[in-house]
Order: C-alpha cells, then structure tokens, then sequence
C-alpha cells in the first residue's frame, strides 16, 4: 500500500470508528468536504502535512495519534 491509500483507509478507518461522515470531519476542521473527498479518491497527489493537521482537528485528535495505526507500518514511499 502507498502513502496515499494509507491515509485514505486511515480517514475512513476512523470516520467508521467515531461514526462520523466526511461532512461532520470536514466541518469540525474548517475544510470542504472536497478536501477529505480528493484524499479519499486518490485525486490528491500529495495530501498535505496543513490539510492531515486539519482533518486530525476534525477527529479532535493530533498527527501523532493519526500516523499511531499499523496501516502505516509497511508503506511504500514512491519517488514523484
């Protein structure tokens, strides 16, 4: 798995534990739901580091405790 599935099955990994819809995350973040949306659908090249700090916001919960998930653990990085 890459870095951008990787974070797309993390957002929806955690939407389905707090039963949250990528409109409530998105709300609590101060962020269109397009953001989460282009992530999830992997039309983000490069889900950036302000956006992951703004959804992590949306969960009420911090990057470190994001990136906490074994779905990270054997990522493949690809050269852009």
């Amino acid at each position: 798995m890459n870095a951008k599935e990787a974070v797309a099955k993390r957002i929806t990994e955690l939407c389905s534990e707090r039963e949250m819809t990528i409109n409530a995350v998105a709300n609590n973040a101060g962020i269109s739901p397009s953001t989460i949306y282009s992530m999830l659908n992997y039309k983000s090249k490069n889900p950036g580091v302000v956006s992951l700090h703004k959804i992590c916001y949306g969960f009420d919960m911090t990057l470190r405790e994001f990136f906490n998930s074994d779905i990270f653990d054997d990522v493949e990085f690809e050269d852009d």
